[in-house]
């Protein structure tokens, strides 16, 4: 098992959940972060730090197929975040807004980002 990031990080990329985990499998995209589920050890420690609650088992309904594969493809491609940084600058304003998976960016975090 592994836990999957999902919509609701879209445009928010609070990064709690980066300080907290044990094994680094955080990466970080233009708006938005993914765990590398091969590197994800299901310790869950993630899911009660993210205040977006985008972060899910992939057990769970919400971490659906599309997600999981998202998350394994830009893994593979983004540069590891290992430390706390600020949110994005709307991030509050977008937490729980529908439809931000339309808005999502394969584009990798840029060093202004990082």
């Amino acid at each position: 098992m592994t836990y999957v990031v999902t919509e609701n990080c879209i445009k928010c990329k609070y990064t709690d959940c980066v300080e907290v985990c044990p094994v680094d499998c955080f990466y970080e995209g233009e708006n938005m972060l993914v765990i590398h589920p091969d590197e994800c050890i299901d310790c869950g420690v993630c899911v009660p730090e993210c205040p977006a609650e985008a972060i899910f088992s992939d057990a769970e309904p919400q971490a659906t197929a599309h997600w999981l594969d998202l998350n394994r493809k830009h893994a593979d491609q983004w540069p590891n975040i290992v430390a706390k940084k600020a949110a994005m600058p709307d991030a509050d304003a977008e937490n729980g807004r529908a439809g931000k998976a339309a808005e999502f960016s394969p584009e990798a975090a840029t060093e202004d980002a990082k």
